[in-house]
This record gives C-alpha cells, structure tokens and sequence, in this order.
C-alpha cells in the first residue's frame, strides 16, 4: 500500500512546479509586469473580436497579480488616419467628434467587461502628440528617416503600402470589376505616388531574425512565429513613415515639417510608450513598466506589432517587447463575421445574457489562438451549464451545505496520512496549481482550464462516491466526514483561487463564501493544501443560477 502525507506532491510535479516558477520570475522586473491590448481603430463599434483580446488580456493582467506583481495595463483607440476622416465625412460629423463617440463605446465595453486597465490611450490626446514627436525625433537623430519619393500600393483600410508580391488580381463579386488587393487583408489597394518620408526598415532584417532565434516565445503561438520570419526572410522594403498633408490632414504633423502628417501606425504603435509616461524623466513614475511583458493583438496586425514596432524601437535604441501574442479570430457558422451575413455578435449582448464572467471564461477558453474559434452561444450555454453550474457551482452548493457543516466552520483534516481511497483526488488538487500556470504560461488557456475542471470533477466524484450526507447520521464517521469535506473544500478553494483572473466577480463570491481572506488569494495559496479552519461566509445566492 502507498502511503501519502498531506502535503506531498510528486518529486516530478514538485521539480515542474519550481522550473516554472523560476520561468514567470526569470525575465525582467521582479515585481512589475506591463500588458498591452491592440488600440482600436474607431471606424466602427467595438465587436466580439475586440471583446476577446481585451479580455485575453485583462485575464493575463490578474494572473501576474495572482503571482503578486504589480502590473500596468494600457488599452485604448487609434483615431487618426483616412479611413477615420472618411467615416467622420460620411456621419457629417467633425473626426473629433467621431472619435469622441466611437471611443466612448471601447470604454463602456471594458466597464461592462471588468476590464481593469491602468491608462487608456487615445491618439488625439496631446501627451501622445508629445511621445510621437520625441519617437519620430530620436529615429530621425539617429539616421533611420529620410526623404524620398514613394511609388507602390496603397490600402485605404489596412493604412498600409503593400509591395507587388503582396497584391494580387481579384474579381469584385458585385460589380464583376478586376481588382487588386492585398494578399494578407483582402483589402483593396490603389497604386499611389507620393514624397514621403521613409524609415530604413531594410536594415533591421537580420536584427530582428537575432531577436526572434534568442527569444522563442518573442512572438506566439509558434505559427505565427514562423510565418513573420518568413516575411523577413523574403526581404523587408523600407516602409512609408509620413503622407502629405494636402492628402491627409487628420494626423499628428511631422515635427518641423507641416507639409507631412506622421502615418498612422508609427503614430498608433507608440501609444505603448505613452502608456508609461514617455517620454522619460527622472520623475516618469512608469518608466519601469516598459518594455511590455505581453502584447494582445489579432493576427490581421501582427506585421506592424512583430516587424514595424521592434524595428522602431531597435532604431530609437529601446528595449523590445518580451512576447507578441497574436491570436486569431472569431468565426460563426465557420464563416467570418460579417453585418452583410448577419453573422455578428454584439458583445454588450452577450454579456447581458450570460453574465460577464461566464462570457469571459467562454473566450478565454475556446478563443483560437493558432487557428480561428467558432462562436458559438450554445457553446457558452454549455460551457455554463456543464464545468461552471454543474461542476464549481455544484460541488460548492454541496459542501457548503448547512446540513453537512452545522456550525458553520470549515473541517479540518488533521491526520497527515492520506488514506488509499483519497489518493486520487489528493493528487488532483496538489498538482492542479503547478500544472494549470505551466499551461498559462505557455499559452494554452484551454489546456489550463481543463486542468482546473478535471480536478473539479474529480472531486466531485469523490464527494458523491463517499455519501457524505449518510456519514453526517453516524456520529463515529465524523472524522471521515471532515476528511471528505476537506477535500471537496480545498478542491473550491484551490480552483477559485486560480480561476480569478478570468472569472474576477464570481470567484470573489466563491472565496468569500468559503471564508478565505483577501490576504490568502494569491497563486502562492494555491500550491498548497491547508490545514486553517475557518468560518464559512454568507450566503449570498446561487453561485451559478440556471440561465433563463
């Protein structure tokens, strides 16, 4: 017979659990982490996709606060640019007063989501103007700007040059017309000819081949990785910095020349810099945030975030991003979402049906990342239904019940010997701490969260093999009892503990509910079992109420 004590945990999952740590820990500042979300472009109102990546990253923001860093978040709206100019021309509106409204709608989507970002940065704010001069005069010091003559393919949409290998002939489907457009987007493109000025971007291919080989995680998942190297690979084109102002005045002007509007994405990729107060003095209380530890974005802008903005900022001699996440994107019915399909989800909608935090565990669970996810709102139904109600928010009801625990006071368990029969769930809960951050830690949100519901339902298989609610009637099985309880307990606390970032609300009813104090709800409590006996907490509801 194997015995185990109470605190043991494999000499594997042990050796695992301190590689890892040391891994969250290794890199940069010890105490502080900075994430980032794309801003978002103000031509529209914020959709689900907009949703995932800033809930992807809220959920990062709290795990580094699980782990106890102090950490920044900046978020916000790109609002200069053509396409901005033409929708504020099309509303017959002045573009200040489109961005103004359509930036309201990003902020009201991360209040009703419990995004809790530090800075929210909007292009038309005058200490960004301030940060893209500094930028945009430090590349120029520096040798990396210069004026010529720009000839190739332009996207409105996309605010990019394209170069020939990068467009393709199409045929319009309505009008029947040859086109061509951008291979990547799909977006059309027109030939232009323009002065502009030019950043040396050719001169940082092997530079930024360097900075990928000796960070594997610099740009993830791993598909990505690859196919922004094969980019570089084929050779990178100096890139248009600048478009003249008689052509595109909603834009910050190049400094000293006010002919020249800066383009849109040297302007909109240094609001990561604004975020932590740059430019920099002695008394920039941020300046150590930066350089970012994760950086949210969607694949569709994955050049400008994994070539453009190292590149700028290699120029400019500042330090680069540690992990460029791309994600996909959301589909419905397998098909991109789109008004026309009438396949669109409005995501202030789905929240209201479902609840905040189940919405989301939803995303960041089934969300792709290597390739696209499928919305779908039966799956949230489920997802609902099946691991929240029907594994946490059951074996919470159940445990907690008054007929189990009279006096309101968690049991204890206190012989160190795990008896043959717990050994399983024993396992289950004193590896699921390790196990879950190395998942998250590599990015496998969905692999983390099956950890998290394995062990849930383990326990509660354990709960109902054991008939608790029989051994409450034998006043000699009360040690049984305790032993029972304990582990269904721990299982709640444990799985609430780490499912806070995702789940913030909930898990912060669920907690309270089992009497654990704000001060032990750090990721440091969950690698371990406990031996405190504590009061339950109110009752406040139904964790999980059935869906309507």
């Amino acid at each position: 017979m194997r015995i185990l004590r109470l605190w043991d945990v494999s000499r594997q999952a042990r050796y695992a659990f301190q590689s890892n740590t040391s891994l969250v820990f290794k890199q940069g500042n010890h105490t502080k982490a900075y994430v980032t979300t794309p801003i978002y472009y103000v031509n529209a109102v914020p959709h689900i996709g907009h949703l995932y990546s800033t809930v992807l990253a809220d959920t990062i923001r709290r795990h580094y606060a699980l782990h106890g860093k102090q950490v920044l978040m900046s978020t916000g709206t790109d609002e200069h640019g053509l396409k901005i100019q033409q929708a504020a021309d099309k509303n017959n509106m002045k573009p200040i007063e489109f961005c103004d409204k359509v930036s309201e709608s990003f902020k009201s989507l991360c209040e009703a989501a419990n995004i809790g970002y530090t800075s929210f940065e909007r292009t038309t704010n005058k200490h960004h103007a301030v940060a893209v001069n500094d930028l945009w005069n430090k590349l120029l010091e520096n040798g990396y700007l210069y004026k010529g003559k720009h000839e190739g393919w332009y996207a409105v949409s996309d605010e990019a040059f394209y170069a020939n290998n990068q467009v393709q002939q199409v045929v319009d489907e309505k009008t029947g017309e040859k086109v061509m457009v951008s291979i990547e987007s799909g977006q059309r493109v027109e030939w232009t000819t323009e002065e502009n000025y030019k950043f040396k971007l050719s001169a940082f291919g092997d530079r930024l081949l360097e900075w990928i080989d000796q960070n594997p995680n610099a740009i993830v998942p791993s598909n990505r990785k690859n196919e922004v190297t094969s980019w570089i690979k084929a050779g990178l084109a100096d890139l248009s910095v600048s478009r003249l102002r008689t052509r595109l005045d909603w834009g910050i002007p190049v400094p000293n020349d006010p002919e020249h509007t800066i383009y849109v994405w040297l302007d909109a990729l240094t609001n990561y810099l604004t975020a932590t107060g740059y430019p920099w003095n002695k008394d920039s209380k941020n300046k150590d945030f930066f350089p970012p530890d994760v950086q949210v974005v969607g694949k569709d802008i994955v050049r400008f975030h994994a070539i453009y903005w190292p590149a700028f900022l290699m120029a400019a001699e500042l330090p680069l991003p540690k992990q460029i996440l791309a994600h996909a994107h959301w589909t419905m019915g397998k098909q991109k979402m789109s008004k026309s399909r009438g396949n669109v989800a409005d995501p202030f909608q789905v929240m209201k049906d479902y609840g905040v935090d189940p919405v989301r565990y939803y995303l960041v669970r089934d969300g792709g990342l290597a390739d696209d996810g499928d919305y779908s709102e039966e799956m949230i139904h489920t997802r609902y239904k099946k691991d929240l109600a029907g594994q946490l928010g059951n074996l919470l009801n159940r445990t907690t019940a008054k007929a189990l625990i009279p006096n309101g006071v968690l049991p204890v368990k206190n012989d160190s010997v795990v008896d043959p029969s717990d050994e399983s769930v024993h396992q289950k809960i004193a590896e699921l701490a390790e196990n879950f951050n190395r998942a998250f830690e590599d990015r496998e949100f969905s692999r983390a969260y099956t950890y998290v519901f394995d062990m849930l339902s383990q326990a509660n298989k354990h709960f109902s093999d054991n008939e608790p609610w029989n051994l409450v009637k034998n006043p000699d099985e009360k040690k049984r009892l305790d032993t029972v309880l304990f582990y269904s307990l721990e299982a709640c606390r444990i799985a609430g503990i780490l499912l806070q970032p995702v789940m913030p609300t909930k898990m912060d009813r669920l907690l309270t509910r089992l009497g654990v104090s704000e001060s032990d709800r750090y990721f440091k409590d969950a690698c371990k079992l406990t031996e405190t006996e504590r009061p339950l907490g109110d009752i406040d509801g139904v964790l999980f109420p059935r869906l309507k």
